[in-house]
């Protein structure tokens, strides 16, 4: 079927102000009287608080106001499960657990006098033992890093079928170690907040939020207020990745400074702020086992996890658990068992970050199965095409495939790069590498549901408002969502405006994560937007003395279905509801609650997403002799995203999904010293920038998903998935050598040469 509006390549409806500069992002904000606030962390990295003096500070010019651990509740907030697993505090209680934790928190007339204050404050702390390695933080005699509770704040155990007969069956088994580092998710803009308190109670923040309504709930469990009595905004966001998709400490700082201080209140990270006290991706260490027949076929694998989640759980327990369906959305598998451990360490916290486990259990994955195929002489193209997915089929863990075009992904990435002349067929240090994925659209693993509402108001001029909860933080899913509700009413992309992540005045929106903003969010859109039409379709049949049911719109017209020329337009149709007699305002509602389960926190079981989408990409690569520095020639992607809604978009996330994962791969890591972030700016950690992106060719295979808005499916976060496994297999095949943790620097690299 032909669109007008979706499947079009449209450019971004804010491009315009942000390429000017027009665009406000939350540092950019002010108001009259506004207050600076600034955070003093924490100096060791597992101490006792002892005492805190704040009374210098407090006596300082320019000072209005000091908070600590003892001007608040004493209430923890987390991540939700059916019983809710709260371990962080606004602002440190009892102890510290990280180097970098927020101990106190000052609002001053300026910047100077805030930076003094937090000079001026005492902290007496009594160091405590720390740990910093996950898998002693597992031993018996590890110190606690939360009293009374084990370091391993979640086990996970999953089994199904025989997995050790499976094996014992088998012609081959292969056991392997795979290691992947912490990241930084590093957006482009810091964390800030601004915070306002007025003289009825309420209080406003504006903050670089994924998820304004779960923020909302955070703050008003931390500062015991009603739901009703505070309002989240999000203004611009410049990226999040994952990084914005919770409360922070300068969140609830800047929102207690407001309360205490009745006067606007403004926290910005600096970019040292970020490494130090920001959300990282977990390091993970992933043991794995796999029994293979000599044809190939997958028959049976055992998995083992281990992740570094930090001083708290941020969202790494439900990162853990989604392993499980991580490891077995791709390949076929029946017999399968998994032991995964999310464990507490005295480093910053880990937690949600693009790919969401995904990239870490999939390059160890998809790097074992290149090795599989490379000591049975096998092309790993083909072995890959045996063993992946197809549509309408079923996982073991529970995962019910409904659209499927993984094999058309792998073949297209395969032809563009010329994989089967050129794999194991290259000159010397020069190799090439394939890798798939699957991932989510939604997900009913933060709340039981996955539920988003939206609503649509039709203006006198014909114009349409568009109220969303879903949060754009520069994806462009404010674009996605206005083309889906343009496409339904058949008027023009340029006749919606988007008002989008304001509590008080948009519907609930669990927030932007888990590639759910075009499924789930736009289903709510489509669903708001055919309720607004069946309401103008009455309105225009009055008038045309025809059937509602037979009015058709389109080029903003509603006019008689096989009679185009008896038609009215859209504004005219507007009018004459909200000038009659009867006065009728069209307001459309609409909301979606996915066709999905709340997945097991224990066993990782459940269907969580209402569909899934797949992927495949290919790298060329060139390895430097002298330096061992590995040079990405070229890269080829190919994303089932069911119906693109827009595909320059889909292409957008494509590439930009390949350069951060080619971070991942061979430039990105944080190293600690004792719990301190050593590398904590953008000159000393290594970041892809443009010089580093390669060619990159993208293929869009649409596979178009029944229970999707127009077909579509989820896109943002997959395309991360397989760059680290398909750039280290193509290392693999230009030096011989598998390398089993990234990233893949020069000194691996050298040291396999030698080796080898």
């Amino acid at each position: 079927m032909e669109y007008s509006v979706v499947g079009k390549r449209l450019p971004q409806i804010d491009a315009v102000g942000k390429a000017t500069g027009q665009a406000a992002f939350c540092a950019d904000m002010s108001f009259p009287g506004v207050l600076v606030g600034m955070i003093l962390r924490s100096v060791h990295p597992h101490a006792r608080i002892l005492n805190i003096d704040t009374s210098r500070a407090l006596k300082l010019p320019g000072v209005r106001a000091v908070v600590t651990g003892k001007d608040t509740a004493g209430i923890t907030y987390g991540f939700y499960t059916p019983k809710p697993i709260n371990d962080e505090y606004g602002i440190a209680v009892d102890k510290v657990r990280y180097l970098g934790e927020q101990v106190a928190a000052v609002a001053a007339v300026d910047e100077d006098s805030a930076a003094t204050a937090l000079e001026l404050i005492q902290v007496e702390y009594q160091p405590l033992p720390a740990v910093f390695d996950p898998e002693q933080a597992m031993q018996s005699d590890a110190p606690l890093i939360h009293d009374g509770k084990p370091n391993v704040s979640l086990e996970v155990n999953f089994a199904a079928g025989d997995v050790e007969k499976a094996f014992a069956q088998s012609d081959h088994l292969f056991e392997d170690e795979y290691i992947t580092q912490a990241v930084c998710t590093s957006p482009m803009e810091s964390h800030a907040a601004l915070a306002s308190y007025d003289d009825s109670g309420k209080l406003t923040i504006w903050c670089t939020t994924q998820s304004p309504h779960y923020v909302r709930e955070a703050l008003a469990s931390t500062l015991q207020m009603p739901l009703g009595k505070i309002r989240v905004i999000k203004p611009m966001v410049g990226g999040g990745f994952g990084g914005k998709r919770e409360m922070l400490g300068l969140d609830f700082c800047a929102s207690l400074l407001a309360k205490k201080t009745r006067r606007p209140v403004k926290v910005v990270h600096s970019r040292e702020e970020e490494f130090q006290s920001g959300r990282r991706r977990h390091a993970m260490v992933v043991n794995i086992k796999t029994g293979v027949n000599k044809d190939g076929g997958l028959t049976a694998k055992e998995c083992r996890v281990v992740a570094d989640g930090g001083a708290y759980n941020g969202h790494g327990p439900q990162i853990v658990a989604a392993c499980v369906s991580w490891l077995t959305l791709v390949y076929r598998l029946e017999n399968f068992r998994f032991k995964g451990y999310h464990v507490y360490t005295n480093k910053p916290v880990a937690s949600a970050m693009r790919g969401f486990g995904n990239t870490q259990v999939r390059f160890a994955d998809d790097c074992q199965l290149d090795r599989i195929a490379n000591e049975l002489g096998m092309d790993p193209l083909e072995i890959r095409l045996k063993n992946c997915r197809g549509p309408n089929e079923v996982t073991v863990q529970g995962a019910k495939i409904t659209s499927c075009g993984l094999k058309e992904c792998l073949q297209r990435v395969a032809d563009d790069v010329d994989f089967k002349s050129k794999w194991g067929k290259m000159p010397r240090l020069r190799g090439i590498g394939l890798s798939c994925a699957a991932y989510v659209s939604g997900t009913k693993t933060f709340y039981p549901h996955d539920s988003s509402a939206a609503f649509i108001q039709v203006m006198e001029d014909g114009r349409v408002s568009l109220l969303t909860g879903a949060a754009d933080i520069g994806q462009g899913s404010n674009t996605t969502l206005a083309q889906i509700a343009a496409e339904e009413l058949g008027i023009a992309l340029e006749d919606i405006t988007v008002i989008a992540a304001d509590t008080d005045v948009t519907p609930m929106d669990p927030g932007t994560c888990a590639s759910r903003i075009t499924f789930i969010a736009g289903n709510a859109v489509r669903i708001a937007a055919q309720d607004a039409k069946k309401q103008l379709a009455e309105l225009a049949g009055e008038e045309l003395e025809a059937r509602p049911e037979d009015m058709e719109f389109k080029d903003r017209r509603i006019y008689v279905r096989g009679t185009p020329e008896r038609a009215l337009d859209f504004a005219e149709v507007v009018k004459g509801g909200l000038y009659s007699k009867k006065g009728m305002p069209v307001l459309g509602r609409g909301y979606y609650n996915p066709p999905s389960e709340f997945p097991s926190f224990k066993s990782g079981r459940g269907n969580r997403s209402p569909a899934y989408g797949f992927g495949a990409q290919a790298f060329e690569v060139e390895i430097d002799p002298d330096t061992g520095w590995v040079k990405i020639i070229r890269a080829a992607a190919a994303q089932d995203c069911g119906r693109a809604i827009n595909p320059m978009a889909v292409e957008g996330q494509i590439e930009g999904s390949i350069s951060m994962g080619m971070g991942q791969a061979v430039y990105e890591e944080l190293f600690y010293d004792n719990g301190q972030t050593l590398n904590s700016s953008l000159a000393e950690y290594r970041m892809v920038t443009a010089p580093d992106v390669p060619q990159i060719s993208t293929h869009i295979v649409e596979t178009i998903d029944p229970e999707g808005p127009f077909g579509a499916k989820g896109i943002s976060e997959m395309p991360v998935v397989p760059t680290s496994p398909a750039i280290a297999n193509a290392v693999y095949d230009a030096i011989g050598v598998q390398i089993k943790s990234l990233p893949i620097t020069p000194g691996k690299i050298l040291a396999a040469l030698d080796k080898r």
